[in-house]
């Protein structure tokens, strides 16, 4: 099992630590609800280091990017990022990643941790196509650290420079932490402002304990589950993986069929033509049950869909799930009902995300549910 440069000083806080992904993690550090909440109110730090962080290089190297995958990376300009996915030929989705493009033809891809040693093969056995394109993987000799929350601009600011504060979203920037770089990126898996920084492992554990020291409450991977799904963000492996296309996933804003060939294609050109049989919705329990992975979701007592992810909502006090139903029952405002262990609890659609930063209480209102953070 991996161990992330900061495992010491979750051991030391005496963090709940459990195995994800081949890595040893923090679940919580001092309670998921608490840590949730101090997200939304303050500043909540997280260690992401499992995440995997992938650098490719060379004169083919945004060939490759352009083939792999589904959104047109030559638009973006330096320092400027995209949240993306890359399909195999049949249209199901390898991975969601965020893509950014850096100085002199450099690409940095942060992917999901499970899905790093597949990435890895797909995208190295692809280099056949492109041999000037050269791929790195820095994962184990770095750190990953998302700082999140209404005051975590202030906060990375104040210990990196107040250059960052105009970091614009999905967009790359340089600290300075102990006169060394740290990679500071405006984007974020919470609903929430701020930043993820990337630094020398060797850096991490003096840069964490600032972070907390000035007031960022150090969280675990289940604040961060609560939060993305308030925020109605993906998670890869539950709410889509390679038997899901982007359309059913209400990704298909991130399908550029225009920009030329790439893999997948023809399969995406099909699969919008004919449209989705099934779409990922956001539910609202009517009732106390809490909706969890795998669970039915029916349809007069008949089968319509499934539970991709499903919690309590701690800050919008309601317990809300995604899931994908048929297509005809994607409306906002149909009445459906999920089997709970055998009892039928009632839902309803609703529109995503169920929290934005912003809107009144938290509450998304309908005409501001179209684009998704990540």
């Amino acid at each position: 099992m991996f161990v992330t440069p900061l495992n010491p000083l979750h051991r030391a806080a005496g963090a709940r630590m459990v195995e994800f992904a081949g890595w040893e993690m923090p679940v919580y550090c001092t309670g998921i609800v608490a840590e949730h909440r101090a997200v939304r109110r303050q500043a909540g730090i997280f260690d992401v280091s499992h995440m995997g962080r992938l650098e490719l290089t060379g004169p083919q190297a945004l060939g490759l990017l352009q083939w792999l995958f589904t959104t047109d990376i030559a638009a973006l300009r330096d320092d400027q990022g995209q949240y993306t996915v890359l399909c195999h030929l049949a249209g199901g989705i390898l991975d969601d990643c965020v893509l950014y493009r850096r100085d002199e033809g450099r690409f940095l891809l942060v992917c999901n941790a499970s899905n790093r040693p597949k990435l890895l093969s797909w995208t190295g056995g692809w280099q056949r196509r492109y041999p000037g394109a050269r791929l790195a993987d820095q994962t184990r000799g770095s750190a990953m650290i998302a700082v999140q929350g209404p005051a975590a601009p202030g906060l990375v600011a104040d210990v990196l420079g107040p250059g960052l504060l105009a970091l614009p979203r999905f967009h790359l920037g340089q600290g300075f932490f102990q006169g060394k770089p740290v990679l500071a990126a405006r984007t974020g898996y919470t609903g929430e402002d701020g930043f993820e920084l990337v630094c020398d492992s060797a850096q991490a554990p003096a840069l964490w304990q600032d972070l907390v020291a000035r007031g960022a409450t150090p969280c675990g991977l289940g604040a961060r589950d609560t939060l993305r799904l308030e925020a109605a963000l993906h998670l890869y492996g539950n709410d889509m993986d390679e038997s899901r296309d982007p359309f059913s996933a209400g990704l298909g804003r991130l399908v550029h069929l225009d920009k030329g060939p790439f893999l997948g294609r023809d399969a995406l050109v099909r699969l919008q033509a004919q449209g989705p049989a099934e779409r990922l919705v956001g539910l609202r329990m009517l009732g106390r049950e809490i909706a969890r992975h795998g669970y039915l979701i029916l349809d007069g007592g008949r089968r319509a869909g499934v539970v991709t992810s499903g919690s309590h909502a701690p800050w919008l006090e309601c317990n809300i799930a995604l899931g994908y139903v048929e297509s005809r029952l994607a409306e906002p405002g149909t009445r459906l009902q999920i089997d709970v262990r055998g009892r039928r609890a009632e839902a309803v659609v609703v529109p995503r995300p169920f929290y934005r930063r912003g809107a009144p209480g938290g509450h998304s209102r309908p005409e501001e549910t179209t684009q998704r953070e990540s």
